[in-house]
C-alpha cells in the first residue's frame, strides 16, 4: 500500500485532477468523523468531516448509535455529487474497544454501546481465570471484558444477541450482511489472528455464540445495498470492505509499510507503533501486537506527552521558547514528565509520581529538559520492544500535534540515533481510504 500521497485539500475541497475509478475512507474518532476520498495512486480527491450531532436517550444518557448512524449518512451526502460515481470500494475504521450488542435478526442495538475508553472491572477476574496469562483481554477496557460485563447482567436479552464493533455496525449499515468483523478490531475480544480462528479457550465460553465472524482488514464483503446506492447515486459495482481500528488506520496513512518503519504519535500522550516481523504481547507493560498481513504491528502508549507540556506553557510561549533550544545539545536535567500519577509503558507502574524537578530558571532551559526527558522515554520504548523480540526500529514517522515542532523533531532524532520525518498523511480516514483501495485490487468475491 505505498502511495504517493498527493496534496493534502482544504476540507471540502475537490480536485480538479480525477482519475478513473475513487476509494472512499471514513474514519469515526472519539468527538466526530471524516471522509478522504483518493484515487489509485493515493492522490486525496475530496475530504470532509463532521461532529457528532448531540442526540439525548434521555437527559443524561447520549444516544451514541444513533448519531454515529447520522454522521455516517452526512459524510456520503458531503461527498461531491460529481465524483460519487466513480466509487469502487468504500472502508470504514472505528475507536478500537467500542462495543455494540445488537439483535442478530434486526441489527438493532440490545444495549447502550460500550465506548473504547469504558472499563468493566467486574468482568476482569472472570476474564483473567480464561484467558492466558498477560492476554490483551486481560484489561478492563478489552472488548471481552464489555462482553463479559454485559453477559452476567440480569437484564441481558442473549438469545438473538450478536456482538458488533463500531467499525463493523457502521459497514453493516452499507453492505447489510450482519455478523462480519475483521481481525484488527477482533483482538481486543480474544481472536488469534495468528492462526485466524478464535482460540479453544474462548469458544469454550457460553457467550462466544456471539462473536462476530472474522476477516482481513480491507476484505470485500458486499456490494453497497440498492437503495442507499440510488439514493446517493453510487455505482452499481461500489464495494463495501471490512475496516480496521482508528489507530491502525492512522499507521498506514503514514505509509510506513517496512519492517523497522515506526509511527510515534505525540498527542496528550505518546504512542508508539512498529512494523515488525515478530508477533509481541505483554500486557504487563501494555504491549500488544496488531496483524497487518504477514507482519505485526507492535504498539504500546506512555502517559507522557502533550498534555504535560501544555500544563505548563501556552501554544505561543511553546512556539517562541522552542525557537531559543539547541537541539544539538543535551540537556543536563532529568524528568519522568506525566500529567497524573501512573505510567502504563516503558514502565508498567500505576503508582508512578511525576518528576519535572528541579525546574531551573530559564523557561528555554526547562522546555529543552522536558522535551529531551520525553524523547528519552521514547527511546527506551522502542528499546523495550526490541528486547521483546521486535524488529529494530530504523526509520520514524511523527504524527500528533508535537510533529509540528521542528526542535523537538531535531532533539528526537539526536537521542534515538535514527532518522525522524514528520509523517505527511495522518489522517485515520486516509488509512481507511487505502483499505478500500486494497480491497477493490483483490480478486472479488462476493456470494
Amino acid at each position: 500500500m505505498m502511495m504517493n500521497p498527493g496534496s493534502n485539500k482544504d476540507d471540502g475541497e475537490v480536485s480538479g485532477q480525477v482519475g478513473h475509478r475513487l476509494y472512499l475512507g471514513m474514519d469515526f474518532g472519539t468527538s466526530g468523523a471524516r471522509f478522504v476520498l483518493i484515487d489509485k495512486q493515493g492522490t486525496i480527491q475530496a475530504q470532509g468531516k463532521r461532529e457528532y450531532p448531540l442526540l439525548y436517550m434521555s437527559e443524561e444518557t447520549m444516544d451514541w448509535v444513533s448519531s454515529w448512524k447520522k454522521t455516517l449518512f452526512s459524510l456520503l451526502e458531503d461527498v461531491p455529487v460529481s465524483l460519487r460515481p466513480l466509487i469502487a470500494s468504500i472502508s470504514i475504521d472505528g475507536t478500537s474497544a467500542t462495543t455494540l450488542i445488537i439483535d442478530s435478526t434486526t441489527g438493532e442495538p440490545l444495549w447502550r454501546p460500550f465506548l473504547y475508553n469504558e472499563s468493566c472491572p467486574d468482568a476482569l477476574p472472570i476474564v483473567k481465570s480464561i484467558a492466558p496469562a498477560n492476554h490483551t483481554v486481560c484489561s478492563g477496557s478489552s472488548t471481552l471484558c464489555k462482553l463479559v460485563s454485559w453477559w452476567n447482567s440480569d437484564d441481558s436479552n442473549k438469545e438473538h444477541a450478536l456482538l458488533l464493533h463500531q467499525a463493523d455496525w457502521l459497514l453493516w449499515l452499507l453492505h447489510g450482511k450482519l455478523g462480519i468483523s475483521d481481525y484488527n478490531n477482533a483482538l481486543k475480544v480474544g481472536y488469534d489472528p495468528e492462526h485466524d480462528s478464535y482460540p479453544s479457550w474462548l469458544l469454550s465460553q457460553p457467550y462466544s455464540r456471539v462473536l462476530p465472524s472474522v476477516k482481513a482488514p480491507g476484505a470485500s464483503i458486499g456490494y453497497l445495498q440498492e437503495d442507499i446506492r440510488t439514493q446517493f447515486g453510487f455505482p452499481k459495482d461500489c464495494v463495501v470492505c471490512t475496516g480496521t481500528t482508528d489507530s491502525i488506520a492512522a499507521f498506514l496513512a503514514a505509509r510506513a509499510t517496512q519492517p523497522g518503519k515506526a509511527v510515534t504519535s505525540l498527542g496528550s500522550t505518546l504512542a508508539i507503533k512498529l512494523l515488525s516481523t515478530s508477533r509481541i504481547e505483554d500486557a504487563r507493560f501494555g504491549v500488544y501486537s496488531h496483524r497487518l498481513d504477514d507482519k505485526w504491528l507492535v504498539g504500546g502508549a506512555s502517559n507522557t506527552g502533550g498534555a504535560v507540556l501544555r500544563q505548563i506553557f501556552t501554544d505561543e510561549q511553546l512556539e517562541k521558547l522552542s525557537e531559543q533550544i539547541n537541539p544539538m545539545e543535551a540537556s543536563p536535567l532529568d524528568y519522568y514528565p506525566l500529567h497524573a500519577v501512573g505510567e502504563r509503558f516503558p514502565v508498567a507502574d500505576p503508582k508512578m509520581v511525576p518528576r519535572l524537578q528541579p525546574r531551573p530558571e530559564s523557561d528555554v532551559e526547562y522546555l529543552h529538559g522536558i522535551l529531551e526527558s520525553i524523547a528519552r522515554i521514547e527511546a527506551k520504548a522502542y528499546s523495550l520492544l526490541k528486547d521483546m523480540g521486535a524488529t529494530q526500529v530504523d526509520e520514524v514517522f511523527t504524527a500528533g500535534g508535537g510533529a509540528k515542532n521542528r526542535t523537538w523533531a531535531k532533539i528526537r532524532e539526536r537521542v534515538l540515533g535514527l532518522p525522524v520525518s514528520r509523517a505527511i498523511q495522518t489522517e485515520a480516514a486516509y488509512g481507511a481510504a487505502l483499505l478500500a483501495l486494497k480491497g477493490a485490487q483483490r480478486d472479488i468475491d462476493i456470494p
